[in-house]
């Protein structure tokens, strides 16, 4: 789709780097990296402290993001709870394996104008062939997020979660998830054929952009630059409301939720989510001080 004479937004890179952590895989090796003060929240009443850290499920090989006060919030944090946990992660594959394939095969070039279609296959090039003729769109949305990412040099394995997985494992703290791996791809899976068609072709136009945008936003996210962040996301997701509803809007309600019900028992704990659910308008912070709970800049 090209927009104004211009490539549309690539809306499928962003949002996916920025919101759903079973969606990107990448490789690197573990060297110094950049340092990295991510946006964290507080939200505390008298015997209980919520911390609420914005991630990047996919970061550059060796960004340190635990210092500062994050580090004084994973020591003083008795239990992590994420959009997954660990087993949930683990599964991930296997459910979208299961998911993605369409019922009866339909071609990419059938599917997409140019020249989005050319910059698709520019990226496809750069790896190995996406079998996209056999996928829903929605799933290769998912495979063009992940050539995207490890072309732009970030790592699954050095993303916020797995380190403090690896924290709150080996100091004996419980770890638990907001969801299930299916039901974060069944977000997808569900939207309907032409929500669909608008990501697959969004992200396919603006391909040969997605690196470029990878960059920006974790730049923003390594400065804990809210503003940025939430300008960058939204502009692309404001274009798609069916899929901001589901994948953004219905999940931050839940969580929201789940969050002022935690508040009623005491502890600390840690709240570790995409980035994307916490800036912007309909973000978990803004629902709750929208509730009447006060929130707090952390970090």
């Amino acid at each position: 789709m090209i927009e104004g004479g211009r490539p549309a937004r690539p809306w499928g890179r962003r949002i996916a780097a920025a919101l759903l952590p079973c969606l990107l895989a990448a490789c690197g090796t573990a060297e110094p990296g950049p340092q990295a003060q991510p946006a964290m929240w507080l939200v505390a009443d008298a015997d209980t402290r919520v911390y609420l850290l914005g991630t990047m499920h996919a970061l550059p090989p060796g960004t340190d993001w635990d210092g500062g006060k994050v580090a004084g919030a994973i020591d003083s944090a008795g239990e992590l709870v994420m959009e997954l946990a660990p087993g949930e992660l683990a599964a991930a594959g296997e459910v979208f394996g299961e998911l993605a394939p369409r019922a009866t095969p339909l071609a990419i070039d059938a599917r997409l104008p140019q020249p989005a279609l050319t910059r698709y296959r520019a990226l496809e090039a750069s790896g190995s062939d996406f079998g996209g003729d056999t996928l829903d769109d929605w799933a290769v949305v998912v495979l063009m997020a992940q050539r995207a990412a490890k072309n732009a040099g970030l790592s699954s394995s050095d993303g916020v979660e797995p380190g403090l997985t690896a924290r709150f494992k080996a100091a004996g703290k419980p770890i638990s998830g907001l969801e299930t791996a299916r039901g974060q791809l069944m977000l997808f899976e569900t939207l309907d054929p032409a929500t669909q068609r608008t990501l697959l072709t969004r992200a396919a136009a603006g391909s040969d952009a997605a690196m470029q945008d990878i960059d920006t936003l974790v730049a923003a996210w390594t400065r804990g630059d809210v503003a940025t962040l939430a300008a960058e996301i939204n502009a692309d997701i404001d274009a798609v409301p069916a899929a901001r509803r589901a994948i953004v809007t219905e999940r931050n309600r839940r969580w929201t939720a789940w969050i002022a019900a935690r508040m009623a028992r005491p502890g600390t704990v840690m709240v570790a989510v995409g980035t994307g659910h916490l800036v912007g308008t309909d973000s978990v912070p803004a629902m709750l001080e929208a509730a009447g709970t006060k929130v707090t800049r952390a970090q």
